[in-house]
């Protein structure tokens, strides 16, 4: 039987092909923008996350002042740390893989008749380790340079662009400040943070050669902690709250003059609230689904009234009520599924295009795509059900009589 009405359905829908297409428009616009608004949503998030990992993994921040408002608050200023501090952090803290004093300067470099406006970054190899970051080209520092404060840079990949273009930077000098640097290394490509700056654009040389050469003073703004795996990074947190409390001479009444920030934190914040609005955006999208049901409901009971006449043989011939009913309902189906099928071919195919334009991974979630195409089928089921149910109850003898 439920054959025999599917048939029926294709018969009637090929009657009126145009406005058959015109009834699942809606569906078909429905099921896109769901999937697309989710689908590119979730790639968001995915970038998002493949970004605060680029960070470095299990990474601690260690900052001087107070975090009053949380990320991205205001800060109250405090006194800066110093390079004795890494050493006891290192020295005394247990399940640390690295750590990497960082101090810097916004400067303009200098390379032959090319110039660029970049930041200074004194650090250690520390700073490779902490943040996962390798030197591509090059070579890192030695313990010597270390020591001395030579001057001797490592490029980030923006500068290494911007300076040499097709060049080779290594052995060359550039100027920093009054100073002539000697090109070592080229890092890594990071491409842009979650935050929309170049990770790229900065010049990596040795913290002593910083503070003596060029800051003239012994200050680190901020560490990188990189915790070993296995271990807790929430017991290194609490030992090194205890230890810098302990050499900043806080006392047990006082507020921290420093916070640290786990960058799992910000990973959990930014793709909460990716996933917000994409849920937000999803939902917005879905009313057009039941736009395009309500459609369908106006088209079918339209159909009723036009084919009032043929339902009326039909039940004068001997059809059941519940078979006129069947008809309907499924002609209803019929057309929010067919809108349903074409409307995921071309969420595919808008969110592959729209993920590459806007730079984000096309993360498809089959999930959503089922629950849409589910979604589709119940709004045929939810509006054809009246026009159905109205065709089942004609009285054979008045339906005969229409005009």
């Amino acid at each position: 039987m439920i054959w025999n009405a599917f048939l029926l359905a294709l018969r009637g829908l090929r009657r009126n092909i145009m406005r058959s297409f015109l009834t699942i428009l809606g569906i078909i616009i429905g099921v896109t923008a769901v999937i697309t608004m989710v689908t590119l949503g979730n790639g968001a998030t995915a970038k998002v996350r493949q970004q605060i990992q680029g960070l470095g993994t299990n990474l601690l921040q260690l900052r001087a002042g107070q975090d009053t408002h949380g990320p991205g608050g205001v800060r109250a200023s405090a006194t800066p740390f110093s390079l004795d501090d890494a050493t006891a952090i290192e020295r005394e803290i247990t399940g640390i893989e690295a750590i990497a004093p960082i101090s810097g300067l916004s400067t303009q470099a200098i390379a032959g008749n090319r110039n660029w406006s970049t930041i200074i970054t004194g650090s250690t190899n520390g700073f490779l380790a902490a943040r996962d970051w390798p030197v591509t080209k090059g070579r890192p520092f030695t313990p010597g340079e270390l020591r001395a404060g030579k001057a001797v840079c490592i490029l980030g990949h923006t500068v290494a662009e911007e300076l040499f273009t097709d060049e080779d930077p290594l052995g060359a000098t550039i100027r920093l400040e009054k100073l002539a640097f000697r090109v070592i290394g080229v890092m890594a490509s990071k491409g842009d943070s979650t935050f929309g700056s170049d990770q790229d654009d900065f010049i990596l040389i040795p913290i002593r050669t910083l503070q003596r050469r060029i800051a003239g003073n012994s200050d680190v703004s901020r560490f990188y902690i990189s915790v070993l795996n296995g271990y807790s990074i929430e017991r290194v947190k609490t030992d090194v709250t205890l230890l810098m409390r302990e050499r900043r001479h806080i006392r047990p009444s006082e507020d921290d003059d420093f916070y640290i920030r786990d960058m799992r934190e910000i990973a959990g914040i930014l793709s909460g609230t990716t996933q917000v609005l994409t849920s937000l955006l999803g939902a917005i999208a879905a009313v057009s689904l039941l736009v395009g049901g309500i459609g369908i409901m106006n088209i079918m009971l339209v159909a009723v009234t036009e084919r009032t006449r043929e339902i009326g043989t039909r039940l004068a011939i001997g059809a059941l009520a519940r078979e006129v009913l069947l008809q309907f309902l499924v002609e209803a189906v019929v057309l929010s599924s067919l809108g349903g099928i074409i409307g995921i071919v071309f969420a595919i195919a808008v969110s592959a295009g729209l993920a590459k334009f806007l730079l984000v991974p096309l993360v498809i979630d089959p999930g959503i795509i089922l629950l849409a195409f589910i979604f589709s089928a119940a709004i045929g089921i939810f509006f054809g059900y009246f026009p159905a149910r109205n065709a089942a109850r004609l009285d054979p003898i008045e339906a005969l009589r229409h005009e």
